[in-house]
């Protein structure tokens, strides 16, 4: 398994944080097997594209909620990096208050 649990939708409130704000969130490493999708489906021309990251963030957004992870953006490169049989990414990791 590669992921934690897939879902369709995230159980967290709206947390409206910038790109600016995401921006400034030092990045950290993240277990892939620990991760929750919140988007059950994903683009395959995406996926295989190799600017993807060009106009985004380099890091996928992490969101932390009850203590658990949900890959909120970085589906792609989370997916990209296990197909290259990395257990590990690095992402930008905001941690929402209960």
């Amino acid at each position: 398994m590669i992921f934690k649990a897939v879902r369709d939708g995230a159980p967290y409130p709206d947390h409206q944080t910038t790109l600016k704000e995401w921006a400034d969130i030092p990045p950290r490493k993240v277990w892939l097997a620990d991760l929750i999708t919140t988007k059950r489906e994903l683009a395959l021309d995406k996926l295989l594209a190799e600017d993807s990251t060009f106009y985004g963030d380099l890091f996928p957004h992490v969101v932390e909620y009850h203590g658990a992870l949900y890959l909120e953006d970085g589906l792609h490169r989370a997916l990209r990096a296990a197909l290259q049989q990395r257990k590990e990414i690095h992402a930008r990791v905001l941690v929402l208050e209960a």
